[in-house]
């Protein structure tokens, strides 16, 4: 039960939010993180491979025996598109698992990379509480994300169950060497092998989502955070001097009495503390923005695939009609949009954060600490963000391009069919 609760939104430090995800991907046979000492159970594997022959199976093999062959039998082309829409949609989870497998050893570097960077953020500061309490609303998004694919697969697989008569996910899905397909057993084994389809087709997604929507909060609250030290710099260099100050008197340690004297030694205590603070915001910046590029390494590939499998999909959830295809319509539309608000946060915190730099009245610092600000800014500029494939920057303006592009082949392909 104590293990069960660190799911909960409790349990939001970053180490705790990586063991959570690294539990999950690892009934799927994926370890991104060194930390896990003991090696994946043999069960896991023959239970991958089950599962994912059974998705081959019904979502890729029958699918494209249905599209081009058993199709122009029935003549059915509502019937095709929601097949079509079906296998393409469940192709998004495979792809990413390829490319986390082939990038197994840089993803567990990822991961590394940002459990070190956590590691060196002193408990108790209020750096840190600002960072748990942002990574709360991080751990909610990718709760919220997760639950919704999950719970989609779970509907999708008793819609069937609670139907009066006998029904499997898609009856006029015919599945390869499975007919007629409402006989036993037949109809049990179409409905088990599908059922363990729909499996791989959320988990998959769900899990890998979670996982990068994780990392890039991390990065995301981070820079919040370090926007909220910088516009506080002053101020706590204030508040620095003014206990130095007390503590000589204390110790009876002998203060200059002349103001000029006051004054520089007041500008050495402030601009010291000021530099030490900046070169801890420029270590934990430059160190996120590493591990940003090292994210995009190994996602920007598998993120393009999935957009292009995304937008076909929804294309032919489209031409199927929302009233045939309602359940699949969420399920593609969630994780477009959650991939464009995953980017949107971060391009939004870098802007944050770079207002904050220049709002952290610099201008009362010395010459040494105005330069390391600049350098800050200069480089702050240069906003982070995920692509697809390099091509395209996730965000919202990504997202209304997305959908615009596909209502538009949509109504041009409508057209042209009712026309045919």
């Amino acid at each position: 039960m104590e293990n069960l609760r660190k799911f909960g939104l409790g349990y939001c430090d970053l180490p705790t939010m990586m063991w959570n995800v690294s539990t999950l991907l690892r009934v799927i046979t994926i370890n991104i993180d060194s930390r896990q000492e003991r090696k994946i159970p043999i069960y896991f594997y023959v239970l991958t491979l089950i599962t994912y022959s059974s998705y081959l199976y019904i979502y890729l093999i029958s699918m494209l025996w249905f599209v081009f062959w058993k199709s122009h039998e029935t003549g059915d082309m509502t019937a095709t598109m929601i097949v079509f829409s079906l296998g393409v949609s469940s192709e998004i989870g495979p792809c990413k698992m390829i490319y986390m497998m082939w990038n197994e050893e840089l993803a567990r570097k990822v991961v590394d990379g940002y459990i070190e960077c956590d590691r060196a953020i002193i408990k108790g500061s209020r750096f840190f509480k600002n960072l748990l309490k942002g990574l709360r609303t991080v751990k909610k998004r990718a709760l919220i994300f997760w639950i919704v694919i999950i719970g989609n697969g779970v509907i999708y697989i008793l819609k069937p169950i609670i139907t009066p008569g006998r029904h499997i996910m898609e009856d006029n899905f015919i599945n390869l060497g499975l007919e007629p397909q409402f006989e036993t057993p037949y109809y049990q084994i179409a409905f088990f092998l599908t059922s363990l389809g729909v499996y791989i087709t959320c988990y998959l997604p769900a899990n890998l989502t979670a996982f990068l929507i994780v990392l890039i909060g991390y990065t995301e609250v981070t820079l919040l955070a370090l926007s909220r030290e910088l516009l506080n710099l002053w101020g706590d260099a204030q508040e620095y001097y003014k206990k130095a100050l007390h503590n000589r008197h204390s110790k009876e340690i002998n203060i200059p009495s002349d103001i000029h004297e006051i004054d520089v030694y007041k500008q050495k205590i402030v601009n010291d503390y000021i530099q030490r603070r900046l070169y801890e915001i420029v270590r934990l910046h430059k160190t996120n923005i590493i591990l940003i590029n090292q994210i995009e390494l190994v996602f920007r590939g598998a993120i393009a695939m999935e957009f292009i499998l995304l937008i076909v999909g929804l294309l032919a959830i489209l031409l199927g009609g929302l009233e045939n295809t309602y359940i699949q319509m969420p399920f593609a539309m969630i994780q477009v949009s959650m991939d464009c608000l995953t980017g949107q946060r971060l391009i939004d915190a870098c802007g944050i954060f770079e207002n904050a730099v220049y709002d952290c009245k610099w201008e009362n610092f010395n010459a040494s600490n105005m330069k390391t600000v600049l350098l800050i800014l200069q480089i702050s500029q240069k906003t982070l963000n995920l692509s697809a494939g390099g091509c395209s920057k996730l965000s919202f303006t990504c997202l209304m391009t997305v959908i615009r592009s596909i209502y538009s082949a949509y109504t041009a392909l409508q057209s042209t069919m009712v026309f045919a």
